[in-house]
């Protein structure tokens, strides 16, 4: 397998830019994950490594070779589409044989190849099967082993599993991890789903408007958000974000304070499972529940504090409150997030950035 550099990479679209510096190494065998919303440069992102998009400045090394000019065949990598792209009238064994058949692979070779991805997919009884004949998930372990066949040294994913109901997700979600561990490859993943980047990657990549917002580990991410749009990002459900004044050094929000807060500070970020519960009349703030959604082991409170921000709350998922309780909520200062006008962090988790 092998390591993937970028280095100054932009991308223009006429006058657009689509990818603004992309300076990036991924290392030899890491599960890297792109992830932002639609339209922040993933996919272009991705496109460019695999050779698909020319970039307009910067270059793209894989394995120390210089591929930015080359072709996409010539970069040795295998990209898995959101669409399966299988060959309707083609067998599965049809379908992982044609790219190695047209490359004048030896037939011996072929073979092995096939039948050993198919057995780490599970493909074997479906060999002689057409795609019209397999469930979604199936088709997607045939498009994976379509990659696979190729023993390239980098795979890219571009969303492969956005096509899938929930349940295949999270099962096909399962089967990528023990594959990028029997495979010990090179993967990089594009998604839009930070649950998806959270469970599967090595390293998270979030983009932002074309821009390398933050690159870490799913906890580092988690607990050490560089700016406003990571924090809000990742996380199911999102950070809650609260509007306060500084005073004295303090943080305040409706006449409470809500401990000691960096200069620049206007905004406290917390996540919903970070709140504490307690009793009305007791903790920093007062709430309303305005709605409450459960989920059987967990429920998350919709609440609004008197001065009209609201904060989503996750409970027990027995819990009694509904519209119109009255709570208390205490905001830990270990698992305050302090953030400037411009959005930076100041702080995470009492720690200054």
């Amino acid at each position: 397998m092998a390591e993937v550099r970028l280095s100054g990479v932009n991308k223009f679209y006429g006058g657009v830019q689509a990818l603004h510096s992309i300076t990036l190494t991924i290392e030899d065998g890491e599960f890297v994950v792109f992830v932002g919303p639609s339209g922040c440069g993933k996919s272009t992102l991705l496109r460019s490594i695999a050779g698909l998009e020319e970039i307009s400045d910067g270059t793209i090394h894989i394995d120390d070779r210089d591929v930015t000019r080359a072709a996409p065949s010539e970069r040795d990598v295998a990209m898995v589409f959101q669409s399966y792209a299988l060959y309707p009238h083609m067998t599965v064994r049809e379908n992982m044989d044609f790219g190695m058949r047209i490359n004048n692979f030896p037939e011996a070779d072929r073979k092995r190849r096939i039948a050993e991805a198919a057995r780490i997919l599970q493909l074997e009884p479906y060999l002689d099967r057409k795609p019209g004949q397999l469930s979604g998930g199936q088709r997607q372990r045939v498009a994976i082993g379509r990659a696979i066949v190729k023993n390239p040294k980098v795979f890219l994913f571009d969303e492969p599993l956005s096509n899938l109901d929930a349940k295949l997700r999270v099962q096909m979600r399962v089967e990528l991890e023990a594959l990028h561990r029997d495979l010990k490859a090179t993967m990089i993943y594009v998604t839009h789903d930070q649950v998806e980047a959270m469970t599967m990657a090595d390293k998270i990549v979030v983009l932002n408007a074309g821009r390398i917002e933050q690159v870490g580990s799913p906890m580092e991410l988690y607990h050490r958000p560089a700016s406003e749009f990571v924090a809000g990002f990742i996380g199911a459900p999102s950070m809650n974000f609260l509007t306060v004044d500084r005073r004295e050094g303090q943080a305040m929000l409706d006449g409470a304070s809500l401990g000691a807060a960096p200069a620049g500070t206007v905004k406290l970020g917390i996540r919903p499972e970070h709140l504490v519960l307690r009793p009305a009349g007791q903790g920093q703030l007062a709430a309303t529940v305005s709605l409450t959604e459960t989920l059987g082991g967990d429920a998350y409170l919709y609440v609004r504090l008197p001065g009209g921000q609201t904060l989503v709350v996750r409970a027990e998922g027995d819990t009694t409150l509904d519209h119109g309780a009255q709570i208390g909520l205490d905001l830990p200062p270990h698992r305050l997030h302090h953030f400037a006008a411009d959005g930076r962090t100041l702080a995470s988790g009492g720690v200054a950035a």
